[in-house]
């Protein structure tokens, strides 16, 4: 597992409890042909930067991925090994984020935006007895790299050995709080097509 990058210093947001940013940045993303998908660029911004900027205010943000230029003061890690899912990833990337409220955030959303971190943490701080808000699309589904978590729930929901978990199994399990998506606020990259509406 490789580390790199001091603590960014960052403030509180708002009223809201302080928390730490993880963004889930690797992947082979395949159906794209093999290329950089975080690095894509929707409005003249790569994904991987919105995700970043999205967390403002977070005291640390961690990468787990393959290190980009361009984002100075982040935490990089990798899973080890690399390309062993999104269980894996969030397990790399949990011990750098320190014990309170971590934002977890997949680096292809187009939509994704500081307001939606903030409705986020809102849900989560509007209810004790949550482990985690998630955004749901509105098919009701949720997404589950588009939540704020209680640190200790997270990682108490973590399997021994997470390569290759899902992660609708392994935080299923907690208590939480379903949050509206606003349009276009769910949506992900996963083909060429995706991009069009973006």
């Amino acid at each position: 597992m490789s580390t790199d990058s001091p603590e960014r210093s960052r403030g509180e947001r708002g009223a809201f409890p302080a928390f730490s940013g993880i963004v889930l940045a690797g992947g082979a993303a395949r159906r794209l042909g093999g290329i950089d998908k975080p690095m894509l660029e929707v409005g003249g911004m790569p994904m991987l930067y919105r995700a970043v900027a999205a967390l403002e205010g977070a005291l640390r943000i961690v990468v787990v991925g393959p290190r980009r230029d361009g984002l100075p003061g982040v935490h990089w890690v990798r899973e080890d090994p690399p390309g062993t899912g999104p269980v894996a990833a969030l397990a790399a990337g949990l011990p750098f984020a320190g014990t309170g409220i971590v934002v977890v955030l997949a680096s292809d959303l187009p939509g994704i935006a500081p307001g939606t971190v903030s409705r986020l943490l809102g849900a989560l701080s509007a209810r004790d007895d949550a482990d985690g808000a998630v955004l749901v699309d509105a098919t009701g589904r949720r997404q589950w790299l588009l939540g704020a978590w209680r640190g200790t729930a997270l990682r108490a929901s973590l399997p021994a050995e997470p390569e290759g978990a899902a992660l609708r199994n392994t935080l299923g399990r907690l208590s939480i709080v379903d949050v509206l998506a606003l349009p276009g606020e769910a949506d992900d990259v996963d083909t060429r097509d995706d991009l069009d509406p973006a």
